[in-house]
C-alpha cells in the first residue's frame, strides 16, 4: 500500500503544498504542487540503462496547460489539446535550463519530466509551481540529481520587491522576474523589466534567492519522507590517461587553432586536429574511441580557458572587455516598412519591421481565455548561418525561446496604443552567427522598429557576458564568440536602453554563480551596451517621423457609445458599406473608439467623413460639400456629411427663375450647400444658390423681397380642423349624414370642389401646387 506524504509553508502570502504517493505512483518520482488554487503535477520517469554507443545526456522536459484547470475548452475545430503553444514551450525551457547542469557528467540514461497543469485559480502563474514541483519530483525520484532548486517570481512596485505577484500586479509594476536556485547559488534567471538600473536587478535576483532557500527547504523535508533510494551508477572518470595523450599528440595544434581570428579558418584548423586525433584511436573499441572523442573537447576547453584565466588572451584576441566591430545599415530592403541589418563581429541578423492594423493582432488562446497581442517578433535560424547543412523548417525550441528574450528587451519601449494603433511584427532571419545572435535580434529588430517610424521611448542595445570560472578564479567576457559559449561556464545577457535593463537572461553550466560574480558581469554589460548603443546610432539616432509609403495609415476617431449602433448597422451593413465604397479597413471597439486604415489618404479621409456624417449633426447655418443622389420635379436631393440627405428645392438652386432642376444639376455631381433649416422631424432644407460653388465660399442673398400678394395678407387662417363643408365653425360634416352612425357615405366630391376647399388661387385661402383637379 503506497502512503502519502505532504508538506506544507506558507510562502508570499499563501500555503505552498506539496504531496507525493498518492498519484502517479509507477513514475520515478511524482509530486503534486498546489499554491493557492493552482495545482500542478509533475512526474519523472528515467531509462534504467543507456543505448549502445549513447553520448550525450537525453533529458527531455514537458510542460503542458490542460484548458479543463481553468473550466475551459479549446477553441478552435479541435477540441483538444495539440502541439505545444509557445508558452508551453518557453516553460518547458524555463524548467530545463536549471536542472540540466545538476545531473552529473557521464550520465546518459535518458529522462522524461512531465509537469501538467490541473487546476489555474486564475491568479497564480503554473510555470513557477511547475518548477518547484519538477525540481522535487527530481529529488525524490533516486535518479543522481545534483538538486533540489528552488524557484521564484518577483516583481518591484513603488521601490518595494514583490514575491510572486499576479499576472496584475505584474502589468502595474515595473519587473517580471523568474529565478531558479539551489541553496548556495542562482542557476537560471529569466526577466524583462522597465529601465531598472542595475543595483536594482540585482536586489531582485538576491531577493527571489533568498525566497528559494525556503523552497528548497520544503522540497529536502518531503524527501527525507519520501525519497526513493539512490541509484547506484559508476560515473569514474577514467579519462585522465587518454586526456594526457591527446594533450601531447595535437594540444599544441589545437592552441595554434585557437589563435586564428577568422571562424572558418579557426575551424579548419580545428578539424585537421580532432582527424588526428581520431586516427591515433583507429585501433581502439568503440568505447574507448568515443571516450577519446568527447576528451577532445576537454583538451580544447582547458587549453581556451586556461589562456584567458592567465594572461586574458581570448579566442580571436581581444581584451575581455572589447567589444567586436559593428556596422549597422538602416533602409536596407526597399519595400519593407522597416528594415536594417545588423552585423557584429561574425554574427549578423536582417530584422525587419511590418505594420498592420488591429486584424492582423495574434489571438492566444490560453488558460485565462482569448487575448490579443499587438506585437510579435519572430526569431529564424537557417543551417547555412553556422555554415552547416541542417533542417530547415518550423522553428524549433530555441528559436521560440531566442524570439521571446528578444521580445521582452524590446516590449517596454513600445508606444502605447493609444499613442500608435498599430500591430507591430519583427521578423529577424540571422544569416551569420558566431555568438550571441538573440542579441544580434534586438539591436537589429530596434533599428528596422526606428525605420519604420514606430515612436519607440529609446533605443535598445543587447549584449551577451560569458564567464570562466576556475575554483576562485574568474574572468567575465563581454561579447562572446560561440565557442567561448560552448567551452564557458556562463551564457549571460543582457539589453537595455541608456536608463536602465529591459531584459536579463543568464544560464549557468556549473553548479551557479555569486552574487560577486553577477555584479562584475552587470557591470561590464552596461559598458558594452553603451558602447553598441552609440555604434547603432551611427545608422540612426532616433524613429524617423514618417511612416514608410508602403506601409498603412491608421487615424482615430473616438464617437459616443450611444452612436454605435448606427455606425455598424443592422447586422453590419452600414460598416461593410463604408469599407466596401471607401476601400478602408474600418475597427470599431465597445467604447467608441473607431480606427480606419487604408494606404490611401483619400479613402481614409472618405470612410471618416462618411462616419462623421453619421454621427454628427448637421449646423444650420453651415456649408458642407455634397453629392446630389436625386432629382425630382421640385428640386434635388444632396447627401452630405457622408450620412445625411437634405432637399435643395428649385428656388435655391440660383437667384434667377429655373425652370427645370435638371437645367442646374445632374446627379452624381458634387455641390456645396447651405443648411437653411432642419425641421423637427430631421428633415433639412438645403440652398446653392447662396455659396459660391467654387470656393465654398458663402454668398450674400441678392435675390430681391417677393412683393406682397394681391389682397394683402391672408391673415389668420383660424382652426381648420373646425370648419364643415360649408364653411360654418361647426363639427364637420360629410354628404350622407352624421359621421356617428351607419350610413351610406356615397361618392365623395373632388377636393377642388369644396368650397372654402383647397384648390382655389392666392388668397383663397388654398396651398396653391400642391393638388390639381380636373
Amino acid at each position: 500500500m503506497f502512503k502519502t506524504e505532504t508538506v506544507s509553508i506558507e510562502w508570499g502570502g499563501k500555503t505552498l503544498t506539496l504531496e507525493t504517493g498518492r498519484i502517479a505512483r509507477q513514475a520515478n518520482g511524482a509530486v503534486l504542487a498546489t499554491y493557492g488554487e493552482t495545482v500542478v503535477l509533475c512526474a519523472v520517469t528515467a531509462a534504467k540503462s543507456v543505448k549502445d554507443g549513447q553520448d550525450f545526456f537525453p533529458l527531455t522536459v514537458h510542460y503542458q496547460e490542460k484548458f479543463s484547470a481553468a473550466g475551459r475548452i479549446p477553441g478552435g475545430f479541435f477540441k483538444r489539446e495539440r502541439g505545444a503553444t509557445e508558452k508551453e514551450t518557453l516553460v518547458s525551457r524555463l524548467i530545463d535550463r536549471p536542472i540540466r547542469p545538476l545531473f552529473p557528467e557521464g550520465f546518459y540514461n535518458e529522462i522524461n519530466v512531465i509537469a501538467q497543469v490541473m487546476s489555474y485559480d486564475g491568479e497564480t502563474e503554473p510555470d513557477i509551481l511547475a518548477m518547484v514541483a519538477a525540481s522535487a519530483a527530481l529529488t525524490i525520484s533516486g535518479v543522481p540529481f545534483m538538486g533540489p532548486i528552488g524557484a521564484a517570481r518577483v516583481g518591484f512596485k513603488d521601490g518595494e520587491y514583490q514575491l510572486n505577484p499576479s499576472m496584475a500586479e505584474v502589468a502595474e509594476g515595473r519587473l517580471d522576474l523568474v529565478v531558479a536556485a539551489t541553496d548556495e547559488a542562482v542557476m537560471m534567471v529569466e526577466s524583462e523589466a522597465k529601465e531598472l538600473t542595475e543595483e536594482e536587478m540585482l536586489g531582485a535576483v538576491m531577493f527571489a534567492h533568498a525566497e528559494s532557500r525556503k523552497v528548497i527547504g520544503a522540497i529536502i523535508d518531503l524527501a527525507e519522507k519520501a525519497a526513493k533510494d539512490p541509484w547506484e551508477i559508476d560515473l569514474t572518470d577514467n579519462t585522465a590517461d587518454i586526456k594526457k595523450k591527446l594533450k601531447d599528440l595535437v594540444g599544441a595544434d589545437v592552441a595554434a587553432a585557437y589563435k586564428l581570428t577568422d571562424k572558418s579558418a579557426r575551424s579548419n584548423a580545428l578539424n585537421a586536429a580532432r582527424d588526428k586525433a581520431k586516427a591515433a584511436f583507429a585501433d581502439e573499441t568503440p568505447q574507448t574511441q568515443m571516450v577519446a572523442i568527447k576528451t577532445m573537447k576537454k583538451v580544447e576547453a582547458d587549453i581556451v580557458r586556461g589562456a584567458i584565466l592567465k594572461d586574458g588572451q581570448r579566442i580571436d584576441g581581444r581584451t575581455t572587455t572589447q567589444i567586436r566591430p559593428i556596422e549597422a545599415i538602416c533602409g536596407f530592403l526597399p519595400r519593407t516598412h522597416g528594415s536594417a541589418l545588423f552585423t557584429r563581429g561574425e554574427t549578423q541578423a536582417i530584422c525587419t519591421t511590418t505594420l498592420g492594423t488591429k486584424d492582423a493582432e495574434q489571438m492566444i488562446d490560453g488558460l485565462d481565455g482569448l487575448s490579443y497581442s499587438n506585437f510579435m517578433l519572430h526569431y529564424n535560424f537557417p543551417p547555412y548561418s553556422v555554415g552547416e547543412v541542417g533542417r530547415f523548417g518550423a522553428p524549433g525550441r530555441r528559436e521560440v525561446g531566442h524570439g521571446k528574450l528578444a521580445w521582452r528587451a524590446l516590449h517596454p519601449v513600445l508606444p502605447s496604443k493609444d499613442e500608435f494603433p498599430y500591430t507591430i511584427r519583427i521578423l529577424s532571419d540571422i544569416t551569420e552567427s558566431n555568438g550571441s545572435s538573440s542579441m544580434a535580434t534586438v539591436c537589429g529588430g530596434c533599428l528596422s522598429m526606428m525605420d519604420a517610424g514606430v515612436p519607440i521611448a529609446r533605443p535598445v542595445s543587447g549584449i551577451a557576458m560569458g564567464l570562466i570560472l576556475e575554483g576562485k578564479d574568474f574572468a567575465v567576457l563581454s561579447d562572446i564568440l560561440g565557442d567561448e559559449d560552448h567551452l564557458g561556464d556562463m551564457d549571460f545577457k543582457v539589453a537595455g536602453t541608456a536608463e536602465g535593463i529591459t531584459t536579463m537572461q543568464m544560464d549557468i553550466k556549473i553548479a551557479g554563480i555569486t552574487e560577486e560574480i553577477m555584479r562584475k558581469a552587470l557591470e561590464q554589460a552596461k559598458e558594452g551596451r553603451q558602447h553598441i548603443l552609440g555604434e547603432m546610432a551611427k545608422a540612426l539616432g532616433e524613429a524617423r517621423t514618417e511612416l514608410s509609403a508602403h506601409a498603412p495609415r491608421i487615424e482615430t476617431l473616438q464617437i459616443d457609445k450611444s452612436k454605435i449602433r448606427d455606425v455598424i448597422g443592422t447586422g453590419g451593413k452600414v460598416i461593410r458599406e463604408i469599407v466596401a465604397t471607401t476601400g478602408a479597413k474600418v475597427d470599431i471597439d465597445d467604447e467608441g473608439l473607431i480606427k480606419v486604415s487604408s494606404s490611401d489618404l483619400s479613402q481614409i479621409e472618405a470612410a471618416i467623413n462618411w462616419i462623421k456624417g453619421i454621427v454628427e449633426e448637421a449646423e444650420v447655418g453651415k456649408i458642407y460639400n455634397g453629392k446630389v443622389v436625386n432629382i425630382v420635379d421640385f428640386g434635388a436631393f444632396v447627401n452630405f456629411m457622408g450620412g445625411k440627405d437634405g432637399l435643395v428645392h428649385v428656388s435655391e438652386m440660383r437667384n434667377e427663375r429655373v425652370e427645370k432642376p435638371t437645367d442646374v444639376v445632374s446627379e452624381g455631381q458634387e455641390v456645396k450647400v447651405k443648411v437653411l433649416e432642419i425641421d423637427p422631424r430631421g428633415k433639412v432644407r438645403l440652398s446653392m444658390r447662396v455659396v459660391d460653388q467654387e470656393t465654398g465660399e458663402e454668398l450674400p442673398d441678392t435675390r430681391p423681397p417677393r412683393e406682397p400678394r394681391e389682397g394683402g395678407d391672408r391673415g389668420p387662417r383660424g382652426d381648420r380642423g373646425g370648419r364643415d363643408r360649408d364653411g360654418d365653425r361647426g363639427g364637420r360634416r360629410r354628404p350622407g349624414g352624421d359621421r356617428g352612425g351607419d350610413r351610406d357615405r356615397g361618392p365623395r366630391r373632388e377636393r377642388n370642389d369644396r368650397d372654402g376647399g383647397n384648390g382655389g388661387g392666392e388668397g383663397d385661402g388654398g396651398l396653391p401646387g400642391f393638388i390639381t383637379g380636373e
